[in-house]
């Protein structure tokens, strides 16, 4: 290679201080093949350098001392050419385009042999006798390449030997490769000075050596005054770290690297730019390394684009995820706490829910709420970030917090829950090169982090609570909340807009979130120097064109501001989520008032029984659940006998709370018109198959008409009628759960379920119903229930009924106590039925408190019954009531005699009350009616009716029964003067 002296490095340097060495890199001689030679005095080559073996592939021992006229013009111009040589050693300079051709040479691979770095010299390019042997064929036999013809540019320069015979020094290049350099360094300038990307070369030391027009146009300078600058002039720290760690990278191990993102803003625009940059090393002809390249191209709208696009997947995304997960329940606050999960941290960084308090409290109509200034309840609230700011305040005196975390621009997506730092981002200086700033987040959050770790102010608790008044509190530090703003709390002399969960507040009907209100339309509200809210989001929550609230979106600064996408996707969120906070909000309204129609329908207090003790229990389904149509009730019927009934409708809501209803008015009448069991449950059948076709009153019309499935109720009951004087307890079932007994010496075994035909549901008709009675033993327990309490989802009905019957063991304890060991034991708390649990004890009628006489059919037994009257109320010192209770005695012993048939039967029963019975195998039941002031009779029943405290009749499968009651001297029942009742006749 050429030997050049070396670059100075450094300030210029003499003459004698110039340090030669060889081959520097980047030199144009690594480029161009430039070769020596001299030609002697006998016009023969004399010397052949190096170079000249690699331009023209002949060795020196095959050039030297031949003519280089003979040895390379081809023949036809080889005359031409010793004119030529002649003219030089005359003495005259010369420079020209010289052809040559090169002959035949043997095949470096047919030879063995190598010569330096250049090609294997000519093998044989003489023939016999030395002269030369033409051109050589391609492929011969004896191994030899074929001949080639260039052409050189030569500069011959006239010398003399030591002798001071004429010589000639030539210098040859390969035209060839001169003009493939030319080309190639238009074509080089033309792709570096036009390209529409940003071109800079960086030097092995990191600092540009050239950059193009479209770089130094983005900056607004010219490309010279880009030299000798480094990545730190352009770049803020972390960037800056980025680009030379990437370009060591690139200039140490060689290769490439593609795609390296940087972020900056040029000087004079607010908007960051990002570009994409392509790294590669360059090196010299020789293979040294001379620098990196980097190909910069301005991604920008690229990158905006795919946030669009990604934005819009990530809505899509957000608007799926709220479809699948709000409103899976009917509670009102689930489903507000269900849109904060959705939106917070997917959406926003804080998020809150109001809804007007009236409609809360089922006022649909409340002042205020045409204004927007009524009161609202907050209902939830979620946050992705700390309580930072009143913190901060709090530790820097009342201060405004000096920064907060954010993401990356870009992301769109909301502020990641990262503390704020301590120190202000570095100034806008200018320097000679134009540089690019920092935009908010070129901090990592992971740098942020821990230098807040790092500060005496942190760390602290990142999250939101799961509920109201949960998750962790670190230093006793309220949540950070947003209400009214600024300007609003001010007027109502409030802290910085802090709401808490089920607090009552309002906005005033001039402040922006009232207008949101009223005019029913989103606003964006902008954040407050200071505040750690960078804007708002304020969306009215509209169901069915009602507006019931207010939902608020904020995202904190540092993060991406609302556009008019998240406006519309904010609308979507808040309306769907209206339509169902709208849904649970009536649901609950529906759900209180069918408990409290229900509620209202059970018997008031403790019920009361002849010859029963009485216990009950009633539990609501959970408020996820509607209210069932369970119900149970005690009715006393006369002769001191009560009916126990417990049913359950099926279906849920207001309709079978109020079908409920319906049935229990329905037994109660049917109950008092003294009806057996069954007839009582084969009535209600035939109402209840009415009810779902209020039109309808005919059974013939019920039976033409398909009747909507919808409209249909179904029922099941049990009816049960005891008598206390024989401990019988007849029982009557529709589709209910059997009753459950329990034997005063059960204590060492289960309860029984009695053995009650189930019969149809009341509903469904066309099946009659079954009695069964059952004597029961004194001090046993009964009880009748309803499948919430033996059936749930994660029990079985068998497993249910096993573990009721093995929970009743001890019949002596009272039954407030056993009703509530049997709630305790069994798994009554899942809330997904109503239950009802009657239980009672049986206290039959001792013997001594029972009067009983049969009388013949004679006149004289109305005396007989006197007598026996007087002396039975004389045993249980009831003389007071003796005089009226041998009056009314005699009337009905008395229309026994007249209007019956058959033997007669007295009764006296002395309990609570004393009751008297006559019965008789005659069918007619007695009727009452008013007597004339003419009539000398007709006034037995009238004079019934003014003494006893009740009266009535009813069928026995033998005839009937009259009966009265009157209340004990020192009940609560005062009794009438027998001689008034009379007169009063009159």
């Amino acid at each position: 290679m050429s030997e050049i002296p070396a670059r100075a490095a450094g300030p210029r340097r003499t003459p004698d201080e110039i340090v030669w060495q060889s081959s520097p890199p980047g030199s144009i001689y690594d480029y161009i093949k430039v070769a020596a030679f001299s030609i002697g005095p006998d016009g023969t080559v004399d010397q052949w350098s190096e170079r000249a073996e690699r331009l023209f592939g002949v060795c020196a021992e095959d050039v030297v001392g031949r003519d280089p006229v003979e040895a390379f013009v081809p023949p036809r111009l080889r005359g031409q050419g010793h004119r030529k040589l002649a003219e030089i050693l005359d003495g005259r300079e010369w420079t020209g385009i010289v052809p040559f051709r090169l002959p035949a040479r043997q095949d470096p691979a047919a030879r063995g042999t190598t010569l330096g770095e250049g090609p294997d010299p000519i093998a044989a390019d003489k023939g016999p006798g030395g002269a030369e042997s033409g051109s050589g064929g391609a492929g011969s036999a004896s191994g030899c390449l074929p001949a080639r013809e260039g052409v050189a540019e030569i500069y011959v320069m006239p010398t003399r030997t030591e002798d001071g015979d004429p010589a000639a020094v030539c210098i040859a290049v390969d035209v060839r490769t001169l003009h493939g350099v030319e080309t190639d360094l238009a074509a080089s300038q033309a792709i570096f000075g036009q390209s529409p990307f940003g071109f800079v070369l960086f030097g092995t030391d990191l600092r540009i050596r050239r950059v193009n027009e479209r770089f130094a146009s983005v900056f607004g300078r010219p490309a010279a005054k880009h030299q000798g600058l480094g990545a730190g002039d352009y770049l803020v720290p972390a960037q800056r770290d980025r680009l030379e760690a990437a370009l060591r990278h690139v200039l140490e191990k060689g290769g490439a690297l593609n795609d390296l993102s940087l972020t900056g803003t040029p000087p004079g625009e607010s908007q960051p730019r990002h570009w994409s940059l392509d790294l590669y090393r360059v090196h010299s002809g020789t293979g040294r390394p001379l620098g990196v390249a980097a190909l910069a191209t301005d991604v920008t709208r690229r990158q905006a684009a795919a946030r669009e696009a990604a934005s819009a997947r990530r809505n899509l995304a957000l608007l799926n995820e709220a479809g699948s997960r709000i409103g899976n329940s009917l509670d009102l606050e689930t489903t507000a706490r269900e849109l904060l999960d959705v939106a917070v941290p997917g959406f926003c960084d804080l998020a809150s829910v109001d809804l007007y308090q009236a409609l809360l409290l089922g006022d649909e109509q409340a002042p205020g709420m045409a204004d927007g200034s009524a009161e609202l309840r907050r209902v939830a609230f979620a946050s992705a970030v700390s309580d930072v700011l009143p913190f901060l305040r709090q530790r820097q005196g009342g201060g405004a917090a000096p920064g907060t975390g954010g993401p990356t621009p870009g992301t769109g997506g909301p502020a990641r829950p990262v503390p704020p730092v301590s120190t202000p981002p570095p100034p806008r200086t200018e320097s000679p090169a134009a540089t690019l700033r920092e935009s908010p987040a070129e901090v990592s959050p992971e740098e942020r982090m821990r230098e807040w770790s790092a500060s005496p102010a942190g760390p602290f608790t990142v999250g939101r609570p799961s509920a109201p008044g949960e998750g962790r509190r670190e230093r006793g530090r309220p949540w950070y909340g947003y209400g009214p703003g600024p300007e609003e709390a001010r007027r109502h002399g409030a802290g910085a807009g802090s709401v808490d969960v089920g607090a009552v507040h309002r906005y005033p009907s001039d402040s922006p979130r009232a207008r949101v209100l009223r005019t029913a339309r989103p606003e964006l509200l902008p954040g407050t120097d200071g505040d750690l809210v960078q804007s708002t989001l304020a969306v009215p929550m509209v169901a069915h064109d009602k507006v019931v609230g207010l939902a608020q979106f904020a995202r904190t600064k540092g993060s991406e501001p609302f556009g008019e996408r998240d406006r519309s996707v904010a609308t979507e969120l808040a309306t769907r989520a209206a339509v169902f906070i709208d849904n649970a909000r009536l649901y609950r309204r529906e759900h209180e008032r069918a408990l409290l129609l229900q509620r209202s329908l059970l018997p008031p207090g403790e019920p009361e029984a002849a010859g029963l003790d009485i216990a009950c229990r009633y539990l609501p389904g959970n408020e996820a659940t509607e209210v069932g149509g369970d119900w149970f009730d005690v009715i006393e019927l006369p002769g001191h006998r009560t009916a126990l009934v417990v049913g359950d409708v099926m279906g849920r809501g207001l309709r079978a709370a109020a079908a409920m209803g319906e049935l229990r008015t329905a037994v109660r009448t049917l109950a008092l018109l003294d009806l057996e069991p069954a007839e009582v449950l084969s009535h209600l059948d035939e109402i209840a198959q009415g009810l779902g076709s209020p039109q309808q009153t005919t059974r013939a019309a019920r039976q033409d008409q398909d009747t909507d499935l919808a409209e249909v109720y179904l029922a099941t009951c049990v009816y049960a009628v005891y008598d206390s004087v024989t401990r019988r307890c007849t029982f009557a079932n529709a589709g209910h759960l059997p009753p459950v007994l329990l034997e005063p010496s059960g204590a060492h075994r289960p309860a029984l379920l009695l053995d009650v035909p189930p019969g149809m549901p009341l509903g469904v008709g066309g099946e009659p119903f079954e009695e069964v009675t059952v004597e029961l033993p004194e001090g046993a327990l009964l009880a009748l229930y309803t499948d919430g309490l033996v059936e749930s989802r994660h029990q079985p009905l068998d497993e249910g009924l096993l573990a009721f019957r093995n929970a009743l063991t001890d019949p002596g304890r009272s039954l407030e106590d056993i009703c509530d060991q049997v709630l305790r034991r069994l798994d009554t708390h899942h809330g997904e039925d109503d239950i009802a649990l009657l239980m009672a004890r049986v206290q039959g009628l001792p013997e001594e408190n029972v009067g009983d006489w049969t009388l013949p059919r004679d006149p004289q037994s109305v005396g007989k019954a006197r007598e026996y009257t007087r002396e039975q109320l004389a045993g249980w010192d009831l003389e007071a009531l003796a005089d009226t209770t041998e009056l009314l005695v005699s009337e009905l012993v008395t229309n026994a005699l007249r209007y019956g048939d058959g033997e007669i039967r007295l009764r006296l029963l002395l309990d609570r009350s004393l009751v008297c019975e006559v019965w008789d195998e005659g069918l007619v039941q007695p009727r009452r009616r008013r007597a004339k002031d003419t009539d000398e009779g007709g006034r037995g029943l009238q004079l019934v009716g003014l003494l006893a405290a009740s009266w009535g009749s009813r069928r026995t499968p033998h005839g009937k029964t009259v009966w009265f009651e009157l209340g004990l001297p020192d009940g609560e029942s005062s009794g009438v003067d027998a001689a008034e009742a009379l007169l009063s006749l009159f």
